[in-house]
């Protein structure tokens, strides 16, 4: 179990996830942890932790290891058909490494190892090496193009890091990696001001209720009912174990005198995004639905107001440019959402300008930023992550209510 942990999502070339790096806090450039039994009992005691499969969903985990952990106290508790054996140095050439390794292969995981500038060949290791990941950054697509062949040639797959733009996802795709590691998903792939086709306005309608002080049952439900999609995914939505764990939620007037007027706005927020990004990649749909947990548990903590669900809003639709393929600027123009709402997510709220500085810190592993953050918000960075690891079960939630009903990524 840990607590103290970031996530970044490795995707495949049709953008669906194949796996996640677990960056630990704890540990040495975010390596595997290692604690004593009286501080792991402490730290499951107070900080929320979370097992493997809370962290990254029932995907594969590409973790680190150091020499040492490998060599001696590596953790046999862990299941090699989810985790991916990372080494933290493939140069260290420590007696003992290389069998180790041996032992760890037989146990049936994969080995991978950090490599920026390609010269695996030349590391005493590489034999036993399943997956090479590539810092794009560091190294010339000319000379990536060079030898990617001869990887391929030894089974070995690729993956390459640092992927931030979506030409750069494309021309990774097109060298022949395997797998990329970056928020190139959450991108615009071209920014384009067009209008939002007319199919998506009972959408945009329900964006502006979600966002309204007021609160017209009745309208909603009429915009809901003209489409039955929307009225299937909500009733899922709030019948998931995550959400409602006692009740059989059987129409939105049942969810309303359940739930509450406030849940019920987040929820038709939520409908309202999955329906607009419906050809984009389900991991930047995840990645909303954890900032707006987030932001949501935040401004609770701060003892802000949450009628309307401000915070939660601009959380799950922080990431709209990627999704609609435009800036926020024109984004904004287009939907009816309350001047709150519109000037968070223009960068015109410093409060939400802290949560998103925060929860970027979160996603990239940058510690020294939490703590920062932690300061300006005066809660302590320990109980940041205990609610954001809050955010991260909740968003594994209700994705699997989701994932079933939700196209493909168009690559």
């Amino acid at each position: 179990m840990f607590a103290f942990i970031a996530r970044q999502p490795i995707l495949d070339k049709s953008k669906s996830v194949f796996a996640y790096e677990l960056l630990f806090r704890d540990g040495k450039s975010g390596a595997y942890p290692e604690h004593n039994e009286e501080k792991a009992k402490y730290i499951s005691e107070h900080f929320h932790p979370l097992g493997l499969d809370d962290i990254s969903g029932e995907k594969t985990s590409f973790i680190t290891f150091s020499s040492d952990t490998i060599i001696s106290r590596f953790p046999t508790s862990l299941n090699p058909e989810s985790v991916v054996v990372e080494l933290a140095d493939p140069t260290d050439n420590t007696s003992g490494l290389f069998e180790a390794c041996q032992h760890i292969k037989q146990l049936g995981f994969k080995l991978a190892i950090d490599d920026p500038m390609m010269v695996g060949s030349k590391h005493d290791i590489f034999p036993l090496i399943d997956i090479v990941k590539v810092d794009v950054t560091k190294t010339r697509f000319e000379t990536i193009e060079k030898h990617i062949p001869r990887y391929h040639d030894a089974n070995v797959q690729l993956v390459a890091e640092q992927v931030d733009t979506q030409d750069n996802f494309s021309t990774c795709v097109d060298l022949g990696f395997d797998f990329f590691q970056g928020y190139f998903f959450s991108q615009p792939e071209a920014r384009i001001l067009r209008q939002l086709p007319a199919s998506k306005m009972n959408i945009v309608d329900l964006m502006g209720e979600s966002s309204s002080s007021d609160f017209d049952i009745d309208r909603i439900s009429q915009i809901i009912e003209r489409d039955a999609t929307l009225s299937f995914l909500l009733l899922k939505f709030i019948n998931n174990p995550t959400i409602n764990k006692r009740y059989k939620i059987t129409s939105l007037k049942h969810a309303l005198n359940y739930m509450g007027e406030v849940e019920i706005k987040k929820f038709i927020a939520l409908l309202s995004l999955t329906n607009l990004g419906d050809e984009k990649p389900l991991e930047i749909i995840h990645m909303s639905l954890v900032r707006a947990k987030f932001f949501d548990l935040l401004a609770e903590r701060r003892g802000l107001r949450n009628n309307p669900p401000i915070s939660f809003l601009v959380g799950l639709f922080s990431l709209l440019e990627g999704l609609l393929d435009q800036s926020m600027t024109d984004i904004v123009k287009q939907l009816p959402l309350s001047d709150e709402v519109n000037d968070a997510l223009l960068g015109k709220n410093l409060e939400m300008n802290s949560y998103m500085t925060l929860v970027r810190a979160f996603e990239s592993a940058l510690w020294m930023n939490v703590i920062k953050q932690a300061k300006v918000l005066n809660i302590d960075q320990k109980q940041l992550h205990m609610l954001y690891n809050q955010a991260i079960i909740w968003g594994n939630g209700v994705r699997s209510a989701i994932s079933s009903h939700y196209p493909r990524a168009i690559a």
